[in-house]
């Protein structure tokens, strides 16, 4: 199953939470789009953990191979499968770029990282997914540096996650430690995806 690549917003609307957890998305119309939006339906215990997966899925910006494969190897890890998951998807690079503040979407930031603009201790990596590990300094690249969208994304940063930390002089960042399940959406039931894909088996 390929990236969705359409109007995230819509996307929002359709699985009830602010994929860029702004909430924006909702503020004006909390429910899904289409003519048939505001009718209330039932849903089926599969229903609700296939929309709670979609919503994990779609929120980190994963493809279903991809997401199948870091649900794996979180169950490999110690502690509680679904908590594992959502600190592996904390992990990866883009999600980083996003949350230390040098993209306003985990979409631009996969761009950002994709197109070379950043680095991992002071080499280039440009692969979104790459998995960073707990005090690795993540920078720009030199000719990055004076980007104007990165630099009114960092002049628009109002706090950053307490996992996280940023030094505004030489404009890099790191996680300086695994994040904690209740540093993060508490819009999601981890449970339920770790149902929905235990049920395939």
């Amino acid at each position: 199953m390929a990236r969705y690549t359409g109007p995230a917003w819509k996307k929002s609307r359709r699985l009830g939470i602010s994929l860029t957890e702004t909430g924006k998305e909702l503020s004006r119309r909390p429910y899904a789009p289409g003519q048939h939006g505001n009718a209330r339906h039932k849903v089926t215990e599969y229903g609700a953990q296939l929309n709670e997966k979609q919503k994990l899925r779609f929120m980190y910006g994963l493809n279903e191979r991809q997401f199948r494969t870091l649900f794996t190897k979180a169950a490999k890890m110690e502690g509680k499968h679904g908590e594992n998951f959502m600190v592996i998807l904390e992990t990866r690079l883009d999600n980083l770029v996003y949350r230390l503040g040098y993209a306003s979407t985990r979409r631009q930031a996969r761009q950002l990282v994709a197109h070379g603009h950043i680095t991992v201790d002071g080499q280039r990596v440009d692969i979104p997914s790459y998995l960073v590990k707990p005090e690795q300094v993540i920078g720009l690249r030199e000719r990055s540096q004076d980007l104007a969208i990165i630099k009114e994304n960092l002049e628009a940063v109002v706090s950053r996650l307490d996992f996280v930390s940023f030094d505004e002089n030489n404009k890099e960042g790191k996680m300086t430690r695994l994040p904690e399940r209740g540093e993060l959406s508490a819009e999601i039931d981890e449970a339920l995806v770790v149902e929905y894909y235990n049920k395939l088996g």
